[in-house]
């Protein structure tokens, strides 16, 4: 249990270094990195729904041209 807390206390502090930091720009600059780094952690995995998403517009456009054949075909002969 100890070893837990001393181990994310290095994260928290990585965090809370900003507030420390007497020149107003240096901290807006810290606080904009901090931002863009939560930022990129929070990002989904695009590349399995985006994929999906191209199967089934696939398959909707071979589902369309099958359909457009079988109307040609005489249904009285």
């Amino acid at each position: 249990m100890l070893g837990l807390i001393l181990g994310a206390a290095p994260a928290l502090a990585a965090v809370e270094q900003c507030r420390f930091i007497q020149a107003k720009p240096e901290r807006e600059a810290c606080y904009q990195r901090q931002e863009k780094e939560l930022a990129a952690k929070r990002k989904p995995a695009p590349a399995a729904n985006t994929r999906a998403t191209e199967t089934l517009e696939q398959m909707r456009r071979e589902d369309d041209a099958v359909y457009k054949s079988l109307r040609g075909i005489c249904r009285g002969c």
